[in-house]
């Protein structure tokens, strides 16, 4: 038997895979989206299922306890089919929508952009064009294709043009059917304009773009109208590609075992279920949907395009293209306009992406006279520093714990996610989004905790639970865990805790984020005193707290008027990038201009991580203000 056959219940969905296929891509094939945190790496234990008929392979997981194992429950990231199976898949295992993205989607809406100081003339990438054209005469016989081209030369300004054989075609009929009124969509390709379509008439008003945010953990769409500069709607999902693993690299390694397929077609199905779910809620047709301007991560614009992604993650890193040019959407197989463009914005490296070079656009720090410093919280957190003469840009892999993996209780940001905890006359308090009980902690919530902790004196510097710190902290297979939530005040019946391993996770990855700033930093024999402006971009917004950020030391010890906190400024870049051509250009030219600094090269990264693997740091006047 080369394939099984798998039924889910209560769903009632039965998929056939291949035989040793997992349960979790199983269930993703039927349309069935798990909770799973840690993107099938075996970490969370969340994708619980319990086998009812069937062989399987696989290891048993620490995850579950003697009693599930003996009620026949394994984890489906880490069970293989042998045979045909019959499977139940308990409530808090499974999700009923695929396409929502909860309070996450509000997160990364950013509707509004950041304020644009640049005075740009308004000059989408792609414009549609309505022309009163003069028939022809034994006085004027010039050409039809020259006819159009030379009137949209004349109105927008522009020299180099190019039209499909299609279009040129079809050209004289309809030139002559509409009384040589039509309407022209012309997309930029970087230096030609590209005559898209010709339709009869004044269609003019009706030219839309998707602006696409391609995170790691979530996938988010704008829906932008190319005349008014303003934005429809917006809408978010989870990223598909977690069954192939939460971070970047693991996706990377699935993709070098079983080709790029698979990955890009969950990324393009994504987006069109965005798009397509944007333009149903608005009444707008696809086929006036003209283009795509996408940001990312330098592998998710890989998957995008289907390109070779084994050699960004082999020294030296090179990827395939950090510029590809405009394509035509359809190619990829995303599904609007026919002839739509996808634009895909220019990255620095291999893993300092075109969601940088998007926020640098965003925040100006490119004509700041002043030092700045951008960073980026993420599983990969990225870093740029400098202003209008000088930019140097960096990563560092943090891990998912600040994106609420790789800690037991760790959650997305959803409802019944604790996303803030704080203390008032000594008692810990805590608020959930939604406002109703508790499921577990996101990561601004991951922060706060274990900032209190720490003020709190629970836990010392070192990320360990002091001896009688606190009437609240159990001891488990081992392990100490302080119990935020009790199990019978908790949504889940489960209680919500944080445990030594989880702090430690946590600890790591704020390391590996401020060991980087501070590496930039001395390579350019500067100090954090010298930053008048630090932007915190990415998943957090304005939800992160800034006390507790630094003194957890994941951000320096700035004065707080210097620190603000932008959002999403991949979506903000490449709005303004869809917009302006000034600024579709203008990015490229950051693309050449900001220097990459490999941190694997650097031999004092790692004494730099080790001293910031204590709260704040092991260097406690670097933190002088927070009093822990």
């Amino acid at each position: 038997m080369t394939e099984c056959s798998i039924t889910f219940w209560p769903q009632n969905k039965t998929v056939r895979v291949k035989k040793g296929s997992s349960l979790l891509e199983a269930a993703y094939k039927a349309n069935i989206t798990i909770n799973n945190v840690c993107g099938g790496d075996g970490i969370c234990g969340r994708c619980k299922m319990i086998v009812k008929s069937g062989n399987i392979s696989g290891e048993v997981s620490g995850r579950l306890t003697r009693e599930e194992i003996k009620g026949g429950y394994v984890l489906a990231c880490s069970t293989f089919a042998v045979s045909d199976l019959d499977i139940e898949i308990p409530k808090e295992t499974w999700a009923s929508e695929k396409v929502v993205a909860d309070e996450d989607a509000v997160r990364f809406r950013n509707l509004k952009l950041i304020p644009y100081r640049k005075n740009y003339a308004p000059s989408p990438l792609v414009r549609k064009v309505y022309l009163k054209l003069d028939p022809p005469s034994l006085a004027n016989n010039t050409a039809d294709h020259e006819r159009v081209c030379d009137e949209i030369r004349r109105r927008l300004n522009v020299n180099s043009m190019q039209m499909g054989l299609k279009i040129i075609k079809a050209l004289p009929q309809v030139l002559r059917e509409n009384d040589y009124c039509i309407t022209a969509t012309v997309g930029l390709r970087r230096d030609i304009a590209e005559i898209m379509t010709i339709e009869g008439g004044d269609t003019s008003d009706t030219n839309y773009m998707a602006v696409v945010d391609m995170g790691t953990t979530t996938i988010v769409a704008h829906l932008v109208d190319a005349n008014t500069l303003n934005t429809v709607d917006a809408e978010a999902c989870f990223n598909s590609q977690w069954v192939y693993g939460r971070e970047v690299t693991a996706r990377m390694i699935a993709a070098e075992k079983r080709g790029c397929e698979d990955l890009q077609r969950h990324l393009v199905e994504d987006i069109n279920q965005l798009i397509r779910n944007l333009a149903r809620a608005n009444k707008i047709n696809l086929k006036d949907i003209n283009a795509v301007v996408a940001a990312g991560n330098t592998a998710m614009g890989h998957f995008l395009l289907g390109l070779p992604i084994e050699n960004i993650r082999r020294r030296p890193y090179v990827p395939t293209s950090v510029e590809p040019p405009p394509l035509r959407a359809a190619e990829v197989g995303i599904q609007i306009n026919p002839r739509g463009l996808l634009y895909s914005l220019p990255g620095i490296s291999g893993w300092v992406g075109s969601d940088i070079t998007a926020g640098i656009l965003a925040t100006e720090i490119y004509e700041k006279d002043e030092i700045c410093l951008l960073v980026d919280i993420g599983t990969n957190g990225e870093i740029v520093m400098g202003n209008k003469d000088w930019l140097v840009a960096c990563s560092a892999s943090a891990g998912p714990a600040l994106e609420g993996a790789s800690v037991e209780c760790g959650m997305r940001a959803e409802t019944g996610a604790i996303e803030s905890v704080y203390t008032k006359n000594g008692t810990i308090y805590f608020d959930t989004i939604g406002s109703g009980k508790a499921k577990g902690l996101c990561g601004s919530g991951i922060i706060d905790l274990v900032s209190v902790l720490l003020e709190q004196k629970i836990i010392n510097r070192s990320g360990k639970f002091n001896e009688n710190g606190s009437d609240r902290i159990q001891t488990v297979d081992g392990i100490k865990r302080f119990v935020l939530v009790d199990k019978n005040d908790s949504a889940t019946k489960a209680s919500v805790f944080i445990n030594e391993t989880d702090i430690e996770n946590v600890i790591v990855a704020k390391a590996a984020i401020f060991a980087a700033m501070k590496i930039i930093l001395e390579r350019l024999n500067l100090k954090f005193s010298d930053i008048r402006h630090l932007y915190i971009a990415g998943a957090f917004g304005n939800y992160l707290d800034i006390e507790h950020a630094i003194n957890i030391g994941l951000i320096p010890d700035l004065p707080r008027d210097r620190i603000e906190f932008v959002g999403n400024t991949s979506i903000a870049g490449a709005k303004i990038a869809a917009f302006y051509q000034e600024a579709f250009y203008k990015i490229a030219e950051i693309r050449k201009n900001t220097t990459h600094y490999d941190l694997m090269g650097a031999d004092d990264y790692i004494e730099e991580f080790q001293k910031a693997m204590f709260l704040p740091h092991t260097d406690i006047e670097q933190f002088h203000t927070t009093g822990v």
